[in-house]
Parts: C-alpha cells; structure tokens; sequence
C-alpha cells in the first residue's frame, strides 16, 4: 500500500507545476503572455544553474548505490520546474522562434517533467532500483543536452563545436560590399542576437532583406540616411545605456566598422555594390581597403602585456579604455571632457601609452603636455584631435608618430605651419583639416608629398552627403 505524504502540499506543487508546464509546451502558439508574467521569463538565466546542479547531485549519489536525500530531490524538482516555466515565458518574447529554441525549450520542459516523475516514483515508494538509474542517466543526458543547446541560442550554433580553422578572414580582391564586409561585420558583432533562433526585438540581421525590414522598434537602416537608422544609432549611444547595441557584455563594434556602415548606408545600401565601383576619393574605399592589409593583429603582436587589471584601474567615468579586438594589446582610448579638467586625464595613462592604438580626446581643452604624452604613443595609428585649442606649436609634438594612419584635427588653429609636421607622417592616409587656417595652398603640398592621402578639407554640405560612386560598374 502507498505511503501517504507527508507533505502532501509539495505533491500537489509538484503536480501543478508539471500540468502547467507541459499545457504551455503543447499549447504554445495559442498562449499571449501579459506584460508582467512575461517580465518573469528574464530570470531564466539568473535561477537555471541553481537546480541543474542538484539535480546533477542528485543523479549522481543515485548512480553510485546511495541514498537521495528526499528534501534536496523534492527542491530540484521544484525549481527545475520553475526554470523551465520561466523559460517558456522568456521564449514568448523571440518571435518567430527557430528550431534552436523550440528544442531547447522541450528538452529543458522533457528534463523537468523527467525529474518531476522521479519525485513521483520515489512517493509512491516504486522500488526498482535499475530503473532508478536508467532515468538517473536520461536525465543527465537530458541536461547537457539542454545546456547545449541553451548556449547555442545565446551564443550560435557553434557555441560547443569542436576547433576548427575560421572561416578564411581574408577578403576577396574586389569584394561585393554587403557581403564581403558589411556582412562580416554583423556576423562578428551582431548576429548572436539577432537570428532565427533568437530574435532579439523581432529583428533578423542575417539577410539584407531582414535589415531592410527592421524591426519592433522601426526603421533598423534606411539607405542613403544613415543619420535616421536606428542601427546607427544605437552603436553611437554610451556603452552604459540599456539601448546601446551590441549590449554591454557582447564585444563593440570599433569606430572602422562603424564608419564602414555609416557610408555603406549613405550610399545606398546595396548588395550588388563592389569596392570597384567607388571612386578613389570615397572614404568607404580607403576603409575597406584597410581591411584587406594582412591581419592587424599580426602588427600587434609585439606590442607589451597589458593586463586588465590595469586597464579597470584606468578606466574611470571620462576615461574608456578598450581591447580592439579579442584578447589583443592594442587599446583604443576615448578621454572625456570632465566639469574640472585636468591634464594628467590623459598623460597620466603613460602606464599604456605603447598599447594605445587609437585615441579621441576630441573637444577637451589640452596643451603641451596632452601632447607630448600623444608624440610618445609610438604605436598610433588614429587619433582625434578636433575641436581643441591646439596650434601649430603644439603639432611639433607628432613628428615621431609614423605609424599614423588617421587624423582628425578639424575646428582648430592650426596653418599652413602644420604641413611640414604631416609632411613627415609616411604613413597618413586620411587626414580631416575644414574650419582650420590651412590654405589651398597648404593642402596641395601636403598633397604633392603624399599623393595616397586622403585629405578632407571642408565641402559643401549637400556634396559631403552625396553618393560618390564611379561610373563603371
């Protein structure tokens, strides 16, 4: 005869919480979820750790002939079954979902209610230990099986592939724009959340089409107004706001690849564009062409060890500090004007001034000491200096910074006295000189002795914002 419970409260939790589970799983596509039960689905990811351990646990001390303590079986149970609950919510707010999802949602909704009999089983005092341990092992099958593909929703399918070579980072001789670059771009940054196995805020980004459908929130890009995409937007935010894209845990794009899609939207938002196609003077030209250089990384190899420790010790509420790329050394620098200014905001990051790769302190008010500290960032390639209130006595400071590639010293004092210093720069390619003393004349030596530079000397607005596009395609 069976035993009674002697928590028979627990039971029917038990029983409740399986029969709401499963009629969520089978009556998906009927369900509308209000606003407030959906808000429960987002601590999904806060509590499924908690009971996959112990259920873990709990197969483990059953496969190894002791005994599962009752209590900590019956709170596995109990919370395996709330996970799996707050997950269906959570699933409610990816539409439409793919295959990804809808496996991971039965086989996490499969493994709870799998605990969940072995909860009843154990009441029901069935003594039949082998298969106890036949439903031991499903249901660690089951969780990694679940965990699996839980990570490959929120972080790809090839979240736990085996290594593998890459897929070949070199880009083609004269690539087809969307797909060769502004496509890598997203792939690398952006498609993790926005796929069809996770839509995030009813978008796709996997297709060219899906850009142009947008998506809860409007238009995500709108070709030839990259000031109106919300794509854009959205990069250019703070790091810290909550509409910030990628988020704040995702890698961010840099300001290359930012550019690289701001123009590809100016100019139209094709598929069939190649970088042929662009006339020399366009800027997504030299950008591109900057990609197709043998790999950066390659350059920054031997540049010294920063640890992050260091770079956290730094970075501060007007100073960020970022890795460009993955675990690199080289470092890109924004300095923010703060209410008390003070120079040692930027020389005092002296510590890594041979990391430093790209540097904006745009707008703050420097002198002679910003930039002595800048002349000795040997390993600069981009720097803004903008809107400060430097002369051409200060410029002497870069003579040293050959590695430069990209300046930008628009609005500020600086003449036709700052050529001989940019004149020595071999490496230059773009540099940014409107609202500046430079004359016509300055820019056509600076033109003759670099003939590969890029020089931006202010234009008409309306010709600024054109398509610049050549005829042969």
């Amino acid at each position: 005869m069976t035993k009674p419970s002697q928590n028979r409260w627990v039971d029917y939790a038990v029983f409740g919480l399986s029969l709401f589970l499963l009629f969520c799983l089978l009556f998906d596509t009927y369900i509308k979820l209000p606003r407030l039960i959906a808000w429960v689905g987002r601590w999904h990811p806060l509590v499924l750790h908690f009971p996959i351990v112990l259920l873990l646990l709990c197969a483990f001390l059953g496969l190894t002939g002791r005994k599962v303590p009752k209590q900590l079986l019956t709170i596995a149970v109990l919370l395996s079954l709330l996970t799996a609950i707050s997950g269906f919510f959570l699933g409610k707010e990816m539409a439409p979902k793919g295959d990804l999802l809808f496996w991971h949602q039965w086989m996490g909704g499969g493994l709870a209610l799998l605990a969940a009999v072995w909860y009843g089983l154990v009441e029901s005092n069935f003594n039949k230990p082998i298969f106890y341990k036949i439903l031991q092992v499903t249901l660690i099958g089951l969780i990694f099986a679940t965990g699996h593909y839980g990570g490959m929703v929120t972080h790809g399918e090839n979240f736990l592939a085996l290594p593998s070579e890459k897929r070949a980072n070199k880009i083609p001789e004269n690539p087809l724009l969307y797909k060769d670059v502004v496509g890598r771009i997203l792939e690398n940054k952006c498609v993790s959340c926005h796929n069809p196995n996770k839509t995030k805020g009813g978008l796709l980004m996997t297709s060219l089409d899906a850009l142009l459908a947008g998506g809860e929130v409007g238009n995500t890009i709108q070709p030839g107004n990259p000031e109106e995409s919300e794509m854009i937007r959205r990069v250019h935010l703070p790091i810290e706001d909550e509409e910030h894209m990628p988020p704040e845990d995702k890698q961010a794009l840099n300001e290359q690849e930012i550019e690289i899609l701001e123009r590809w939207i100016a100019l139209g938002a094709s598929d069939t564009l190649r970088l042929v196609h662009l006339q020399s003077s366009e800027q997504l030209k030299g950008l591109v062409e900057g990609l197709m250089q043998p790999d950066t990384r390659e350059k920054w190899a031997k540049l010294p060890e920063v640890a992050d420790s260091t770079l956290q010790r730094l970075n501060t509420d007007y100073v960020t500090i970022k890795r460009i790329a993955g675990d690199a050394n080289a470092l890109s620098v924004n300095v923010y004007k703060s209410p008390r200014y003070v120079a040692k905001q930027v020389t005092g990051l002296n510590f890594v001034s041979q990391n430093i790769v790209q540097l904006d302190i745009s707008g703050l008010p420097i002198g002679q000491d910003e930039m002595n500290f800048i002349g000795s960032c040997a390993n600069l390639e981009w720097l803004e200096l903008d809107k400060t209130p430097i002369t051409d006595t200060e410029i002497e400071a870069l003579n040293l910074l050959s590695k430069l590639k990209t300046l930008k010293i628009y609005s500020t004092a600086i003449s036709d006295g700052s050529i001989a210093v940019f004149n020595k720069m071999d490496g230059l390619r773009e540099i940014y000189l409107w609202n500046t003393k430079i004359t016509a004349t300055g820019i056509k030596d600076l033109k003759s002795k670099n003939p590969m530079l890029r020089i931006e000397g202010g234009i008409a607005e309306e010709l600024r914002n054109s398509f610049v596009i050549s005829d042969s395609l």
